[in-house]
């Protein structure tokens, strides 16, 4: 188990996270309870091929509800009146004053 750990630009630790590492071949015969291991706590898992890295599994980085994403902030907002017509009338402007 090799334990990972993110830095921002500052030098602050963001992300600290444990990857474990498995054979191929155990991964092969555990595949689904390897995936659902990923899902449920975040970590990352590296495959290795005798001894060698040969994939990452890593969690999803947003989890998505399914949801469609155009139109997901209607009803979020109102218009109220005119967004054309000007804001004070022409006999408030200073501009045409001497």
């Amino acid at each position: 188990m090799t334990i990972v750990i993110d830095y921002d630009p500052i030098g602050r630790i963001v992300n600290s996270m444990s990857t474990e590492t498995i054979a191929i071949s155990e991964f092969k015969a555990t595949c689904l309870a390897v995936l659902e291991r990923v899902r449920r706590t975040g970590a990352t898992i590296v495959v290795t091929k005798h001894g060698q890295p040969v994939a990452q599994i890593v969690p999803p980085s947003v989890a998505r509800d399914g949801g469609e994403w155009l139109g997901a902030m209607r009803s979020s907002a109102v218009i109220v009146g005119d967004l054309t017509e000007p804001v004070a009338g022409a006999d408030e402007w200073d501009a045409t004053a001497p």
